[in-house]
């Protein structure tokens, strides 16, 4: 996809792509993983960088899915405490 195909010129904005993640790693703190590799900078301008072309993975991130009601299906029952088993042993961090 062309910059003038693309509905924003500038390219895709990785915040809002469902493949965007923030690793763990402080030395490259953002990932794509669509395209599967880590960057120090946000990947689309990694990828326009390297290929000279904007992103073709992004995806946008879709809608937050909607809440059941609780009257829609019912919730299991937590077990008793009677019920749950017990442990004799401490564990310590």
């Amino acid at each position: 996809m062309a910059a003038e195909d693309s509905p924003n010129p500038r390219g895709p904005n990785c915040w809002q792509c469902r493949f965007f993640a923030v690793s763990w790693d402080p030395r490259m703190p953002y990932a794509c993983q669509r395209l599967g590799f880590k960057t120090p900078v946000l990947p689309a301008i990694e990828v326009l960088r390297i290929d000279g072309q904007h992103c073709r993975g992004f995806a946008p991130k879709g809608s937050a899915p909607a809440a059941a009601s609780p009257s829609a299906a019912p919730r299991p029952e937590a077990p008793s405490a009677s019920s749950r088993p017990t442990s004799t042993r401490l564990w310590q961090a």
